[in-house]
Formats: C-alpha cells, sequence, structure tokens
C-alpha cells in the first residue's frame, strides 16, 4: 500500500534520495484520483525498485504550486529527487507502468 506524506517527508522521501520515486498528487474530492489509487496502489506492491507515494494537494498545497500541480491527479516520477517525467488524468495501469520502468 502506499503511503500520503507531507511538505516535510516530501524532502526525506523524494528530495533527498537517489530511489526511483512515484509521486500521485491527488484530492480527496477527485473521481480521476480515486479511480486511479488501487491501480497506484497494485503497481506500488508489484514494482519493488521503485517508491511509490502520495501528496494531498489540499494538505500540501506549497509542493502543488511548487511543482505547479494544477490539475489532479498528476503523477511524477523522480530520479535522484529531480523530475524525470509526468502525466495528468487517469491513467491506465500499463501506460504507469511503463513510465515507471522506463526510469528504473
Amino acid at each position: 500500500m502506499t503511503r500520503i506524506i507531507d511538505t516535510q517527508e516530501f524532502r526525506t522521501e523524494v528530495e533527498n534520495t537517489s530511489e526511483i520515486t512515484v509521486v500521485d498528487f491527488f484530492a480527496t474530492w477527485c473521481g480521476p484520483c480515486k479511480m486511479l489509487a488501487p491501480v497506484f496502489d497494485e503497481l506500488g506492491n508489484d514494482i519493488d525498485k521503485a517508491k511509490f507515494l502520495k501528496v494531498d494537494i489540499d494538505k500540501s498545497l506549497e509542493l502543488a504550486r511548487r511543482f505547479q500541480v494544477t490539475t489532479v491527479p498528476t503523477v511524477i516520477v523522480f530520479k535522484d529527487g529531480e523530475e524525470a517525467e509526468r502525466l495528468v488524468g487517469f491513467i491506465p495501469k500499463q501506460k504507469l507502468e511503463d513510465m515507471v520502468n522506463a526510469h528504473i
């Protein structure tokens, strides 16, 4: 299962690590976010070479602004703490899996 992190944890879990980290910027009121959640969780369990985390944009507005997340869901792959790729909107499992695997 993926974990929801806040701004402080983001620094440690995403920016200050060399691991591939996949972050789902979401909102609890967002329909497509609810559709993506089980897909994201499943891939988080299936792919052990990447870390899967979630950021609630309403609780971490600073992060949403910093990464210019204006539409949710927005999934960003971070490599060595830097943004490597992003997709916006609902993402089918295979497309998300392919995106993550391209950075492993």
